[in-house]
């Protein structure tokens, strides 16, 4: 007899290069305006043929994240027929970090069981009820979002790059940044001319924001260093933080500049958490 087939696939980090918050809808959400990326690192998903849902979950940050309480059930439990799989979660990204992790291991999760099920996805509404990065995670490539998560429009002309990614070991609670924001009305982003080359792309950026970037350093002051640690690299050409942190990024033109500069960060500061990845 043969072992049951399991398939498995990269949940990968979702990274806001800038954030811009528009506005906010009369039922409380916030609106949205930003351009989004998803570099080559992230949890892993695998599903396997079994007669009952179940999730188990490993990895560096797995502890604390519950089995039964979990997004990725949640997004199981989102098909007409829920039917059974062993999930498998690997959590390498760290929880509450600002770089969308839950949202893509729920999306990651709906792509597979869909496939594993032959059935088809649950309808966009269903979607966006889990969180309002699931849906551009759904997509996993760049994407200038808008609305609350749910207006998506893919960006042209984007170049290859490298990104670093650095979160301090805090995680932050995405409401309490934004219940810190002091101004909920905010320009949105410029239309970018052209990011057609590396260059391009981080002088564009650096004309934008993170709104949110002020407020978390109010709750978590490590957030000034880290991005203090990017920007001592010379080959760094920005940084910000992602989302509603405590992850910040740097930009680098090749994946050996990045790699360069992570070991140089993780000499300095061993308790960081430190990944450099190809956008």
């Amino acid at each position: 007899m043969h072992p049951p087939t399991s398939t498995q696939m990269l949940a990968r980090a979702k990274v806001n290069l800038c954030l811009h918050v528009t506005g906010k809808t009369a039922d409380g959400y916030h609106l949205l305006d930003s351009l989004v990326v998803f570099p080559n690192v992230g949890d892993v998903i695998s599903v396997t043929p079994a007669d009952r849902l179940s999730l188990q979950i490993d990895g560096p940050f797995a502890s604390g994240l519950s089995g039964s309480d979990n997004i990725v059930i949640d997004a199981a439990k989102t098909f007409e027929n829920t039917r059974g799989a062993a999930i498998k979660l690997t959590k390498n990204l760290p929880v509450a970090s600002g770089i969308g992790g839950g949202s893509s291991d729920a999306a990651t999760t709906l792509h597979l069981l869909a496939a594993h099920w032959e059935v088809a996805l649950p309808n966009a509404g269903k979607i966006l009820a889990l969180g309002a990065d699931v849906p551009v995670c759904m997509l996993a490539k760049a994407q200038h979002m808008q609305g609350i998560g749910e207006v998506l429009a893919p960006v042209p002309d984007l170049p290859d790059f490298a990104i670093l990614l650095v979160n301090p070991g805090v995680a932050i609670a995405t409401k309490q940044v934004f219940s810190g924001l002091a101004e909920k009305m905010n320009a949105p982003m410029a239309a970018p001319k052209s990011i057609a080359g590396f260059e391009r792309l981080c002088d564009y950026l650096k004309a934008q924001r993170n709104d949110l970037q002020s407020a978390a350093m109010q709750i978590e002051p490590e957030i000034s260093h880290v991005i203090k640690a990017l920007q001592r690299n010379t080959d760094c050409r920005m940084a910000r933080m992602s989302g509603s942190g405590a992850t910040c990024f740097g930009l680098f033109e090749t994946l050996q500049q990045a790699q360069n500069a992570a070991e140089k960060i993780n000499t300095s500061n061993p308790g960081w958490w430190v990944r450099s990845a190809m956008v």
